[in-house]
């Protein structure tokens, strides 16, 4: 018999988080049922035109068993954790704006493969899952706790985008099928990682983006690594926002010689990052409490909504 305590970790997935894994559940079985659907949901990219609209449903059909349970239980967990510091209305238009940028930099590249190799299999072999977006929330778990260690796997969230990715090459190496979900993992984690170091407005503040250098590009790689990558990554910074810093500039912001983003705060990325630690063990500590009292709600209940509602 499982204890209250290993109940309690699942339980808690936000009403949001749910409704997705129905419609990644339902997809995948709407697949099995009608594989002809396929053809019109799916990211094909000789058939993106007139079909536009799989650039928006491809991240949402899963192909495979360990496709839809892999994305749906990491959807549940990953949102329990984002979600509640976020918001609902933010955690939805991350994840609409990363399953769409990742769909259309897969059929770009996909495009541009063709024409380079003219193999006609990059035209027409269906692309779709949800792993992009996944990829593009670990990145989330990354700003957030950073240094959170994860006890089953004892490494530090800072790594998982990493991790996850080194993974993936490493098994395509191996076997084909993982060659048609790389692109979406890489482009989903880099697509995830521009949003939320340069776009995402915090509401508290009005600030853009997190500046942090504990959330730069090169943290993505291993130290030794990280004097070749920073200068390559500012090339691409001063590409996004030369002409935001030169306007924050007038108005007397920052500089573009400084290391921070424009419209940003550095004081504000750590304390939201701060909040986000203090939000995950308040979480933790109340789901011990209940598991300890024999579950169901009680006061207990109150650190979790009022440190969602601080954050």
């Amino acid at each position: 018999m499982s204890s209250p305590a290993g109940a309690n970790l699942f339980t808690g997935f936000t009403r949001l988080c749910k409704g997705l894994a129905v419609v990644l559940v339902s997809g995948y079985i709407a697949v099995q049922i009608f594989p002809s659907i396929l053809t019109y949901v799916a990211l094909i990219p000789a058939r993106t035109i007139p079909f536009g609209w799989n650039l928006l449903t491809a991240g949402y059909i899963e192909q495979t068993v360990h496709g839809v349970l892999s994305s749906t239980i990491g959807l549940l967990f990953i949102g329990k954790l984002l979600e509640p510091i976020w918001g609902s209305r933010e955690f939805m238009k991350f994840i609409f704006i990363v399953n769409f940028l990742t769909s259309l930099c897969v059929f770009i590249t996909t495009i541009s493969l063709y024409y380079v190799t003219m193999q006609e299999n990059y035209l027409y072999t269906p692309l779709s899952g949800f792993s992009g977006v996944l990829s593009g929330l670990l990145v989330g778990v990354k700003q957030i706790i950073p240094d959170q260690e994860l006890s089953p796997l004892k490494i530090k969230a800072k790594w998982l985008p990493s991790l996850m990715l080194l993974l993936a090459i490493l098994v395509s190496l191996f076997t084909l099928e993982p060659a048609t979900y790389l692109p979406i993992l890489i482009f989903g984690t880099y697509t995830g990682w521009i949003y939320l170091r340069y776009f995402q407005r915090k509401q508290e503040t009005g600030f853009k983006g997190d500046p942090s250098d504990e959330f730069s590009f090169s943290t993505f790689f291993p130290e030794f690594l990280r004097p070749v990558i920073d200068p390559i990554a500012s090339i691409f910074h001063r590409m996004l926002c030369g002409r935001s810093d030169a306007s924050n500039e007038a108005r007397g912001g920052y500089t573009p010689g400084n290391t921070t983003l424009p419209g940003s705060d550095p004081i504000e990325a750590t304390r939201r990052r701060e909040r986000g630690a203090r939000a995950l063990e308040e979480r933790l500590a109340a789901e011990r409490l209940i598991g300890g009292t024999g579950g169901g709600k009680s006061k207990t209940d109150e650190p979790e909504r009022d440190a969602s509602e601080n954050v």
